[in-house]
């Protein structure tokens, strides 16, 4: 239940699961049918809220396990980690490319003994993870496998997601590593190991966060992240598998900006695109590769670092808007990220804000709240339909890889980037503190900061596995995984054996790269 009060409002006025202008419509426009406008569970949240999974991870393992184990006592219940630049780079903390880059935007993991220090004490049969990486997604997964494998958990029992979506790498953030097409045969490895290894996880998480941080609009998100689904699900069925076997561990990741009636209108016509793209285009039949299903994050790009007590107050209309539009899961940023990674006050302050939306607003307790408002059917009909015609746009270019080679994803989120930015300069959209309101009697926040002593320290726990390993078994292994590479074969149970024998996330992607290259951005003109 969403709270002690049970399915009344706070003056115990009773409260029906949803609501409809009129009994008799049909049942299609009732949350848990499709095309699942309204949502993809009957009850909402009536018997169980989303899942809170804040986002956490900076320097060590150790000093993030330590984060997680505080989070959850403060009633988290889901974890999320954020790696460092390098670990998503498929970097070793001691390679060049790290240097001045070790645990400063997440955490570094570069062995098995790394993962085993962040999950130390986490029950991970019982507690899922979400796991935000991209180019080496299917290593971390398998180190997370491994990790629970040492403490005698069984594989079937894992839930959480990885990220594993590169297609919005190269359109939006540029943590990619391959060219595309190996890239996205990593991908479809994925589904096929995990449909046959680990059930219960998600094998990815299609992005449209960090195309929107970019700058692009709501429809783009809309439209370029569901264009890059298509693509992983033409990959997968392509690949062998069928839909109904890998579409219900599809998830997506979606923003929530500023614009509260846009965003719920956005979540809404999300689920109607999907639904249709499924039956309609793959064919799918079973429920479960029907309805999407999404995290969401509150927006990053919104913070400001003028007067950033003023983002606590951005952060919870921004969460309210991810409930009233039926997150699965979600995370409220901290106050102080436009500043520093956060603090554990800020951290702290930020899941409270879950919480008291969850069991003190009222909102949790109907599903689609908002449905019914004609201004909100507008906008996500209006949504819906622009975002069809940039998807049918994608298709005449030959679908999403070939849209983000010939940059039209690049050029669309730059145009839209660029409109935005002129409106602020203008003053004709206003940031409060930054471009009107900006008198302030805020005092500075405390911020945290990584040691400057734990680049070192990584550096060396990793040059002490490797003189303690046996370096022969390294190398066959390492030797295995450019052979798979060079062949057709699922390369996952390959690289499995190459980090169970103690290789690292540096030399297993190193041995990729002998195989695959690396991609060059084309720039956008």
């Amino acid at each position: 239940m969403s709270g002690d009060t049970g399915d009344t409002t706070d003056s115990w006025l009773p409260l029906e699961p949803y609501y409809t202008a009129d009994p008799d419509d049909a049942p299609a426009a009732d949350p848990g049918r499709y095309p699942y406008t309204r949502g993809i569970r009957a009850d909402g949240y009536r018997s169980r809220l989303w899942t809170m999974r804040q986002y956490a991870g900076f320097g060590s393992a150790a000093q993030t396990n330590e984060r997680f184990h505080y989070l959850l006592n403060a009633g988290q219940t889901g974890l999320s980690v954020a790696f460092d630049l390098p670990t998503q780079m498929g970097y070793d903390s001691d390679d060049p490319h790290a240097r001045g880059e070790v645990g400063k935007v997440g955490v570094a993991i570069d062995s098995i003994e790394d993962m085993e220090l962040l999950t130390r004490g986490i029950p991970q049969d019982r507690v899922t993870t979400s796991m935000t990486i991209n180019a080496p997604a299917s290593l971390l997964l398998l180190l997370y496998e491994l990790a629970a494998e040492q403490k005698g958990i069984a594989p079937e029992t894992l839930g959480g997601t990885i990220q594993n979506d590169i297609l919005k790498e190269y359109a939006a953030r540029g943590t990619y590593i391959f060219p595309p097409a190996p890239s996205m045969r990593l991908v479809t490895d994925t589904f096929a190991y995990c449909a046959k290894q680990l059930p219960r996880w998600n094998t990815i998480s299609i992005s449209g966060y960090h195309i929107r941080e970019a700058g692009a609009t709501a429809q783009q998100e809309l439209a370029f992240t569901l264009a890059n689904g298509i693509a992983y699900v033409q990959a997968a069925i392509d690949a062998g598998l069928g839909v109904d076997d890998f579409a219900p561990r599809l998830s997506f990741f979606f923003n929530v900006s500023n614009d509260f009636f846009e965003e719920v209108a956005k979540f809404r016509a999300a689920r109607t695109l999907w639904a249709e793209i499924m039956r309609e285009r793959f064919g799918a039949q079973g429920e479960r590769s029907l309805a999407l299903r999404f995290h969401a994050q509150t927006s990053g790009a919104t913070l400001t670092a003028q007067q950033p007590l003023n983002n606590a107050v951005r952060v919870a209309l921004q969460a309210l808007a991810a409930v009233c539009g039926g997150v699965q899961s979600l995370h409220t940023n901290s106050y102080d990220e436009a500043l520093a990674l956060p603090s554990q006050q800020a951290a702290e302050i930020a899941l409270r804000t879950q919480q008291i939306i969850g069991f003190e607003s009222g909102a949790p307790r109907v599903a689609d709240p908002m449905g019914g408002s004609f201004l909100v059917e507008s906008l996500t009909e209006r949504l819906a339909e622009e975002s069809r015609e940039l998807i049918a746009r994608v298709d005449e270019l030959g679908g999403a890889v070939r849209a983000i080679e010939a940059a039209f994803y690049q050029q669309q989120i730059q145009d839209s980037a660029y409109r935005h930015q002129r409106l602020v300069e203008s003053g004709e959209r206003v940031i409060v503190g930054v471009n009107r309101f900006t008198e302030t009697t805020q005092s500075d926040v405390e911020i945290l900061r990584v040691g400057a002593g734990l680049e070192a320290e990584q550096i060396e726990r990793l040059q002490r596995l490797r003189a303690a390993r046996d370096e022969a078994p390294v190398r066959r292994a390492l030797d295995e995984v450019r052979r798979g590479a060079s062949g057709d074969d699922n390369l996952l149970p390959l690289l499995r054996a190459a980090l169970a024998a103690h290789a690292t996330v540096g030399e297993v992607c190193n041995a990729l790269r002998d195989v695959f290259g690396v991609y060059h951005e084309a720039t956008a003109m």
